[in-house]
């Protein structure tokens, strides 16, 4: 079986990006999935995105992590939109569809424009933060984030099942006297820090938008700047959420996978 692929990076989030708009893909094969994802054995990336037609929309975006499990991906829906433009399914303005619903972007140069659900529900835990925004993301502030175990804490709240029963992403977060913040993400699915997660920066900018009155942060990740813009809906919580910055094609191929070698995953 050979598969072509695009592989496409949104702030050091990476993915493997396939057309599949004549369905022949294996969405329900998880260890063909990994295996392309896998970093040594595979093509190597955060998560894999197909893009299929969808009625009523340009397209939709099938994502899953690393490890074969589903959820909505910030920087790869970016990505996704980049992609589809390159496939010329869609203009540089776009209705998509994603797991947790409709979403509207735009694409400014190489720079995408991503509009994310509303989000209405700020829950403490145990004196952090919960923020669900498509993706569910355990927020933390931290000092001196660049030696911060990012890892071993990440890994603590993760599989608190008490807390958190099907697991979280958990995002530490240092404000700059900027207003700008630094934030480093343990991702559920890729069960490691990632370069960037978009729905986890998105998440920290809106708790940190309302604790200080904000309508814009930029958030600064290992693996570039992202900036998350926001309105107040009136009823403690934000709409018109957009989550900004680049997605860039780094290259193509074709892959060769046998099925045996999916088996053992």
């Amino acid at each position: 079986m050979t598969i072509q692929f695009y592989k496409y990076q949104g702030t050091g989030n990476d993915f493997v990006m396939i057309d599949d708009r004549d369905n022949r893909f294996e969405s329900d094969n998880l260890a063909l999935i990994q295996k392309l994802c896998h970093r040594r054995l595979g093509i190597g990336s955060d998560g894999l995105i197909i893009l299929r037609n969808a009625t009523g929309f340009d397209f939709e975006m099938i994502y899953f992590n690393a490890d074969g499990s589903q959820s909505m991906c910030g920087n790869g829906a970016r990505c996704a939109v980049s992609f589809a433009h390159f496939l010329g399914m869609c203009d540089v303005s776009t209705q998509f569809l994603a797991v947790d619903g409709a979403h509207h972007a735009e694409i400014f140069g190489d720079e995408v424009r991503l509009e994310m659900i509303p989000v209405r529900e700020f829950k403490d835990v145990e004196g952090d933060t919960f923020i669900h925004t498509g993706a569910p993301h355990h927020i933390r502030y931290v000092e001196n984030l660049s030696h911060y175990p990012v890892v071993k804490e990440g890994a603590k709240i993760r599989y608190n099942k008490e807390l958190y029963p099907e697991g979280t992403n958990v995002n530490f977060v240092m404000p700059n006297p900027d207003n700008s913040l630094q934030v480093r993400t343990y991702e559920r699915g890729v069960e490691d820090e990632t370069l960037s997660c978009g729905t986890g920066v998105t998440a920290c900018a809106l708790l940190y938008g309302k604790e200080n009155g904000l309508n814009e942060v930029s958030i600064h990740t290992k693996g570039g700047l992202l900036r998350v813009s926001f309105e107040d809906d009136g009823n403690g919580g934000f709409h018109q959420i957009q989550l900004i910055g680049p997605a860039t094609q780094v290259f193509s191929g074709t892959i060769a996978i046998k099925r045996e070698e999916t088996s053992s995953l």
